[in-house]
């Protein structure tokens, strides 16, 4: 007898917004392995149109490695003809109404079918500029809201935010919607509609100015970080996926909403097979810039949680959360998706894992000789005074006095340090709130959807307990081993 999530599944009719994104397609992956019976899958990507968003889903979606289990157990030809049957390319962009879909047809088609809606585009740069963050976001998740209460059918959003939208806060962060206008600090409400009003402001200021391309650029940045640190939040990023949040809150009205804030997201722990991972996430560049002998120093507090989840239990979890929320009329529920607060593992125990991976699998240098890495944990004052010192070296020092006599020949080489001691302090202060977090993600909601399903003996099939993760083994035998295969393809 099949599980209940898999039962869910069969006939069901999907929307999926960011469907070349890495947590999206091994989610599509899942549902097409457990359930070929699913009705359809609409798959929003970026592009100019049909055809466009096909070849995009091709390249990035279906001819990776994930998909290798299932081209094995059913062939290339029944894969291919699978995805023919079932998935719909849909060239749009959340940014714009209707989520930017021009076919009428297509259009009509969605509205009278789409039973879920699983929002998962987002752009996740720290330091994005502001008026691309919000019009991702923060008003691309209204206009998503806005497309699924017109489908005739929905009866569920399932809409991905991030564990860290709680900002800094220290302590057990408990699994709770944002109110309208809520900020951190507990200063005065902040308007979302003013803020998009703010951006165009600034950006039709700085046209006028005739600032160049760079200009606004970076004008833009600073203003996404301005703007949240004026309200408690320590990014762009983390600010404008809380006032998303927000908006689908305030006007879901019957729609029931789910959001699901997933703590750092990393390879797969089993499912299609361990390993498979996209990109590197926030950890992965310390262990691959460790490898290769390229890190010297890491900021870091060793008794810091590190909150990560691999990337099947997430999917895993958001299947079994559909399955129990589906026609749940005008419900609005917090699932985080983590492991601090029921298998924490600490930043000095990944640094021992590192260590002793590298140690005993050394990657090979251009010389072919093993690469023998060495790495410092450092505190923040301790990175901060470390950068602050190289920066007034000697041959910085000389370099000024020079650049100010011969211009010519050694302006640019004195701008050029100072340029890479300036992006290392912001990627300082970008990354300081999550290497130094003290925050816990209680995750009782997925606990007592957790027990249920184990009662009703589904727990195999869709895993998602941070107790079952040995977080040894995972990095010694799994993670690591996947990021040197699937990220540096060695």
């Amino acid at each position: 007898m099949e599980p209940t999530c898999v039962q869910f599944l069969e006939n069901k009719t999907m929307l999926i917004t960011g469907a070349s994104g890495f947590l999206a397609k091994v989610f599509v992956e899942r549902v097409l392995r457990l359930q070929p019976n699913v009705k359809r899958l609409y798959l929003l990507v970026r592009a100019s149109d049909k055809k466009s968003a096909a070849q995009r889903l091709q390249s990035e979606v279906f001819e990776k490695d994930l998909f290798k289990v299932l081209r094995k157990n059913i062939g290339d030809e029944n894969l291919n003809a699978l995805i023919s049957e079932k998935v719909v390319p849909v060239p749009g962009d959340i940014s714009l109404n209707n989520m930017g879909v021009s076919d009428s047809d297509l259009l009509q088609d969605m509205v009278q079918e789409i039973d879920i809606v699983l929002h998962s585009a987002a752009t996740t740069k720290f330091d994005d500029r502001y008026d691309v963050a919000l019009g991702i976001n923060t008003f691309g998740s209204l206009n998503v809201l806005k497309f699924a209460k017109k489908c005739v059918k929905a009866q569920l959003l399932l809409h991905v935010s991030t564990a860290y939208v709680c900002g800094e806060r220290s302590g057990l962060i408990l699994e709770k919607p944002f109110a309208m206008g809520e900020t951190l600090n507990g200063k005065t409400k902040v308007d979302i509609h003013a803020e998009m009003q703010l951006v165009q402001e600034n950006s039709k200021q700085l046209k006028e100015q005739g600032s160049s391309s760079e200009e606004i650029n970076e004008a833009m940045k600073d203003l996404g970080l301005k703007r949240a640190k004026l309200y408690g939040w320590p990014n762009t990023y983390v600010f404008t996926k809380a006032l998303g949040e927000m908006l689908m809150g305030h006007y879901r009205e019957n729609m029931p909403i789910v959001t699901i804030r997933p703590a750092i997201i990393t390879s797969t722990i089993s499912d299609p097979f361990p390993g498979w991972i996209e990109g590197l996430r926030t950890i992965d560049s310390v262990i691959i810039l460790y490898g290769k002998g390229m890190l010297k120093c890491f900021l870091a507090d060793r008794k810091t949680v590190c909150d990560m989840i691999p990337v099947d239990m997430v999917a895993n979890a958001m299947i079994a959360i559909a399955a129990e929320h589906f026609g749940d009329s005008g419900s609005h529920t917090v699932y985080h998706v983590g492991s601090s607060h029921r298998n924490p593992v600490m930043y000095k125990e990944i640094y021992v894992y590192i260590v002793r991976y590298f140690k005993e699998s050394p990657l090979l240098g251009r010389n072919g000789m093993h690469i023998v890495p060495n790495v410092t944990v450092l505190s923040t004052m301790a990175c901060f005074r470390l950068f602050t010192s190289l920066r007034f070296k000697l041959p910085l020092q000389l370099l000024r006095v020079l650049s100010m006599i011969f211009p010519s020949h050694f302006g640019n080489k004195y701008e050029y340090h100072n340029r890479k001691f300036n992006t290392a302090m912001r990627l300082v202060k970008l990354y300081e709130p999550y290497l130094l977090y003290k925050g816990i993600f209680d995750d009782r909601n997925l606990e007592t959807l957790r027990v249920k399903n184990e009662a009703e003996e589904m727990d195999k099939m869709f895993g998602f307990n941070p107790n079952s993760i040995d977080w040894e083994d995972y990095f010694m035998n799994t993670h690591i081993h996947g990021l040197i295969k699937h990220v540096l393809k060695k």
